[in-house]
């Protein structure tokens, strides 16, 4: 079970890294086009005409399916932005208390946005919603892939959720800790290790 999840949550993960890279490769495309318009124009030739129509449109959807997509990578390598100055300063009982009922609230808010999402890709299929760029797209595309998103994001709170149950240390903890180990590690500079050479 444990192997299927961390696969999920890495599949996500590689889902929302690709949408990155169509961005990019799009927003080239256009550039490069435009810039291949502009010598050509200066040489009194005929312009290629290179467009990505409905750029800004298509950009925005993967940019939203990116971000969705990404949710459970980043919860669970604690790259989520979390205030836990008072869970630090609380005996380690009251912690996991603490942590338990943070990750209900948060499973519970994150199984809703997800239940609502999935209800609009249903509702978008149905009544063939399509968006207004130049480019009719199928709305329910770009509204899959947020509500994948938000239900794999729900699975990795409730993942954590059953780790704090069981075992009392979430994944993100883990990162964290581990990161704050990195960040107070003392800097070795060339200059440093050329005095401790001699």
């Amino acid at each position: 079970m444990r192997a299927m999840l961390d696969g999920l949550y890495r599949a996500s993960s590689a889902a929302a890294a690709v949408c990155l890279c169509v961005i990019a490769s799009l927003v080239l495309v256009q550039v490069f086009g435009r810039i291949l318009d502009g010598a050509l124009r200066a040489l009194g030739l005929p312009i290629a005409g290179i467009t990505v129509p409905s750029l800004n449109e298509i950009a925005g959807f993967l940019f939203v399916a990116a971000t969705f997509l990404a949710l459970a990578a980043t919860l669970r390598q604690a790259d989520h932005i979390r205030v836990s100055m008072l869970i630090k300063a609380v005996p380690l009982g009251v912690r996991r208390i603490l942590e338990t009922v943070v990750l209900v609230i948060a499973t519970a808010i994150a199984a809703y946005a997800a239940y609502h999402a999935v209800l609009q890709v249903v509702d978008s299929i149905q009544f063939s919603t399509v968006s207004f760029g130049v480019i009719a797209i199928p709305l329910w595309i770009p509204q899959t892939a947020l509500a994948v998103g938000l239900v794999v994001f729900a699975v990795a709170l409730a993942d954590e959720l059953i780790t704090v149950i069981t075992s009392g240390t979430p994944t993100y903890q883990a990162h964290e800790e581990a990161k704050s180990e990195i960040l107070q590690k003392p800097v070795i500079t060339p200059e440093d290790a050329e005095r401790g050479m001699s």
